[in-house]
This record gives C-alpha cells, structure tokens and sequence, in this order.
C-alpha cells in the first residue's frame, strides 16, 4: 500500500479470540493484526536491522493522521489536541503543527510537566513552542479540567494521552481528564493509535475510557479493536501506512495475517511506564 494512504474499518460487534482471524479493509485483502508485543518486535528490528530511528516514525505517524483528520473534518476547522507525556503524545505535537500549515485553529494541551516528556515528544514539543502554537501546559488535574473551558461545540478534539503501551488502571489525574474529554461537547473525537485507556489486546475499557469517533492506529490492527467491547470505544478505524518494510511485517506477524500488498506501517516506540502498566 502507497505512503499516505489509509484503510478504513467500521467495527462491528465481535468475541474475544487469542488468535483473532484476519481483518479485511473493504476491497477484500486481508490486514494484518498485531499484539502489543508484535508492534514492540517491529519497533525493536526497526531500529536495529533497518536503521530507523524514533524521530522519524513519530513524525510520519503525526503527518499522515493530520491527513486523515483533514480529510475527514477539514478544511480549515479547530482542533483541540490534548498530549500526554510519552510517545502518543509527541505524535499529537506533529499533528498540531501540520493541521496548523493546513489552515487549523489548534490548540494544544500538555496534560503533565514537560520536564517528563520522553526524548522524541520533547523535541516535538520543543517545535510547537517555537511556533507558538496556542498551548497550554497542566500538570494536574484543576489546571487540566480548566483548559477544558477553551473547547468549543465545533472543536474537533484530538485524544493523544496514552497509546499501546497502557494497560491496567488510568491514574489520576488522567483518569479525571479523560472522563472530562468525554463528556466536553465537540465536532468529534479522534484517538491517536489507540482511544487512551483501552487495552490494545484485549480490548477492555479500564476505568476512564476514551469513546472515540475515529482511531488512526499505526502499523497495524490491534487484537483488541477485534473484541466485544471495544467497538464502542473505536468506532472507525484507519490503520496508517507510513513506510516500516513490508518484509518486517510480514516476518512479525503470523503468515495468515500478513497483507498480500503494502508498504509498511508505522511501530510504536516503546512505552513510558506512566498509567497502569505502561504509557505509549
């Protein structure tokens, strides 16, 4: 599958499954689906084998869900992207500055300390800052729920607080924050790999749940999205092509998984231990 270009899934009710048979995109072909530890293995022979260093996925990651957000709720609409510390989070940085150079009213949201930010996500950051985007560092949980005050009816909100890496129980004040998210009245909500706070897969919700309207995920489908009840929480889905080697998926993911076309995906860098048991 060419750079850039995205498959679009509508999930529909399904039973938990270990091994769950393959996703099909709507012209037939089939989509590979990787578990937490599969996108983990691309990460780590991403690197090591084929020289790609994190800056570079988060980047193409950040710009092709820009793509998608602009496709589906542009052109030159508002957007309200709130960034965790890890990872997910600095692809939520390189989706305000695009959706910005498209003609985007963005606002940000740092839901934490920049002091905490992971490497790449700080870089990210430091970009945003030197455009001065319209952004707003909370670190707890009053200064969070009050940069909620800045969301309006027609925002499109952006999750991007915890990606693949979560599991187990969101701490406060992410939890109070997310059920806030939830319950602000915007345009839309898009999750950035994953709606912060379900387990990629298994597909449980934890206790504050991101209900999303879209969920851009990288590299592949997750188990989870698969799963009962997790369709409520990721209603369509599009799976980004960003240029991980096809042969990597194809050696990572079970053989009847594996599409029979494509260009690669993109990997999750590896989680921050931050919520549960881990933050991506």
């Amino acid at each position: 599958m060419p750079l850039g270009l995205m498959r679009a899934h509508t999930m529909g009710d399904a039973s938990s499954s270990s091994s769950p048979p393959p996703a099909q995109c709507p012209c037939g072909q089939a989509q590979p689906v990787l578990t937490r530890a599969q996108v983990r293995r691309v990460d780590e022979l991403a690197v090591t084998r084929y020289r790609m260093v994190g800056l570079m996925l988060m980047e193409n990651a950040g710009r092709n869900a820009a793509e998608v957000i602009d496709r589906v709720y542009g052109p030159r609409a508002v957007a309200f992207i709130a960034c965790g510390p890890g990872n997910n989070g600095g692809d939520g940085c390189v989706i305000a500055r695009h959706l910005h150079n498209r003609g985007w009213d963005v606002t940000l949201l740092l839901a934490g300390e920049p002091t905490r930010l992971t490497p790449d996500a700080g870089v990210n950051f430091g970009i945003v800052e030197a455009m001065n985007l319209p952004r707003i560092v909370a670190p707890d949980g009053p200064s969070q729920r009050a940069a909620l005050t800045h969301v309006r009816p027609d925002h499109v909100i952006v999750d991007a607080l915890l990606g693949t890496g979560f599991t187990g129980q969101v701490r406060s004040p992410t939890a109070e924050l997310i059920n806030a998210l939830n319950a602000t009245p915007r345009r839309a909500m898009v999750a950035v790999d994953v709606p912060s706070g379900l387990d990629c897969d298994t597909g449980r919700p934890s206790n504050a749940t991101i209900r999303a309207d879209l969920t851009i995920t990288f590299v592949a489908l997750k188990p989870g999205f698969l799963a009962s009840p997790a369709p409520s929480f990721v209603s369509r889905v599009e799976v980004a092509d960003i240029g991980i080697p096809q042969a990597l998926l194809a050696e990572v993911a079970p053989p009847e998984l594996t599409p029979a076309a494509g260009g690669g995906g993109h990997a999750a860098r590896n989680p921050s231990p931050a919520q549960g048991e881990g933050q991506g």
